[in-house]
């Protein structure tokens, strides 16, 4: 595993690997995501709280023997999600959707051990449904207005103005909390530790005599646990704080968080183009393959490249796509590029593949896994067929 802590001052000759694949790929780092179970593995053990994957952010099935030795299950945003959870990790599966389509709720009895609902009156039109399962547990969802969503504003902000997340304070006494055994909050997005135990102190200030009725609560996603400066001491002593005033039991369901700095998209450069400044055109984009770049919006960062003026090479990056906002970001490196160059761009394992499109036909990226011993196993490759099936 490279040491990624100063991209700008790294080598691509540290990345060999990356000369011998094909591109573009997405590239799991084995060893790195090793380093941040290690650090779920030490939350588990010492608050004695569980710990889900959020597929939403990374479902690699792949990936799923590794992490399954240290998390609890997946979390999944519908049925889909849950039947992969369910048929590829394994383990226990939790699942909540703001709403569920028609015979939605019946197949997943079939494929979740833990349901959520968005709103009371959800709970009691399924009631029927979910009684035929004895052992299935019920959620309720609700909204803390409790906002630390670090990234993106009101785009990844689940308590922003009018947003259609989760029962709000004046819906919980039509709850029928005698059927309800899991009270679940969701107000993160890439945050920091002030973020996770200022939430679990909000709910045990403000939704304390709802916690009493539940046995579980759910304080969702978006805890950053593996990014540089989060301090999981904090969070540790928040849950068994909150444990023991409660006597409930804790659970966490990070998807990004558990995936931060485990892997890469590799691209290559196509073409040279100069328009004021000097442009190359990638078979990497980020309309296409990195949608977060455009709706954060951000800018990757690169192995070997700098932010632009720091270096004696400035380029524009962007994608063979017709969309003219296909741009990827501006960046300055050591010597010129040329066609043919690898790109290495880093942190591309959490929302990527999974949100990644085929418009103007651009292929989609491989999946490789590079292991721990330095070889690289291509596990996926996709072709014109993928392109062709999903048009009908």
């Amino acid at each position: 595993m490279a040491d990624v802590s100063d991209l700008s001052k790294l080598k691509l000759e540290s990345f060999d690997w990356a000369q011998s694949i094909a591109t573009p790929s997405y590239v799991l780092d084995v060893a790195a995501l090793k380093r941040n179970l290690s650090r779920a593995a030490e939350i588990k053990r010492e608050a004695g709280c569980k710990i889900l994957l959020a597929t939403k952010a990374f479902a690699l099935p792949a990936a799923f023997p590794i992490m399954r030795e240290v998390l609890d299950g997946t979390t999944a945003s519908g049925e889909y999600e849950a039947r992969l959870g369910h048929e590829e990790f394994g383990k226990e599966v939790h699942v909540y959707s703001p709403a569920y389509a028609p015979g939605e709720v019946e197949r997943l009895t079939k494929l979740a051990q833990h349901i959520y609902f968005n709103s009371p009156q959800q709970i009691i039109d399924n009631l029927g449904v979910i009684r035929k399962q004895s052992e299935l547990k019920i959620g309720i969802r609700i909204n803390p207005g409790y906002s630390n969503a670090t990234l993106g504003g009101a785009l990844y902000d689940p308590c922003a103005p009018f947003s259609r997340f989760g029962a709000t304070r004046y819906m919980l006494d039509n709850v029928p909390w005698d059927e309800v055994d899991i009270l679940h909050t969701h107000a993160l997005c890439e945050s920091g530790d002030e973020g996770s135990v200022g939430l679990i102190a909000h709910v045990a200030r403000e939704f304390g005599d709802y916690v009493r009725r539940v046995k579980v609560v759910n304080f969702g996603g978006g805890h950053f646990i593996n990014k540089p400066g989060y301090d999981i001491s904090k969070l540790i002593a928040a849950i068994k704080a909150f444990k023991t005033e409660f006597n409930v039991d804790v659970v966490l369901e990070p998807g990004a968080g558990l995936v931060v700095d485990t892997g890469y998209l590799v691209g290559s450069v196509l073409g040279l183009h100069h328009n004021d400044k000097n442009i190359a055109i990638l078979d990497a984009s980020a309309s296409t393959h990195m949608p977060d770049v455009l709706e954060v919006p951000y800018t990757p960062k690169i192995v070997g490249a700098a932010e632009p003026g720091e270096k004696p090479h400035g380029y524009i990056l962007g994608g063979k796509t017709c969309m003219t906002g296909d741009i990827i970001g501006e960046y300055s490196f050591d010597t010129p590029l040329n066609i043919g160059d690898r790109i290495i761009f880093t942190d591309m394992m959490q929302y990527s593949f999974v949100k990644n499109n085929t418009f103007n036909g651009v292929p989609l990226p491989d999946l490789a896994v590079l292991n721990e011993d330095g070889t690289i196993k291509v596990i996926r490759s996709f072709g014109y067929d993928d392109f062709r099936h999903r048009l009908g």
